[in-house]
């Protein structure tokens, strides 16, 4: 009887077979959530309550 540790140890690791491609896509669709983040204006309570900072 093959126990699971055994068969994980012949069986290719998930990691290993995953494409170039999608890391790609991931670090795409980062920045665009970056850049979507850095681009949104301030809300005027906010700008308002840093005012008062001041």
């Amino acid at each position: 009887m093959v126990s699971d540790r055994e068969t994980s140890k012949n069986a290719p690791s998930q990691r290993g077979t995953k494409s170039r491609g999608g890391d790609q896509e991931m670090g795409e669709a980062l920045r665009c959530v970056y850049e979507q983040t850095i681009n949104e204006q301030i809300p005027p309570e906010m700008l308002d309550l840093l005012s008062k900072l001041e």
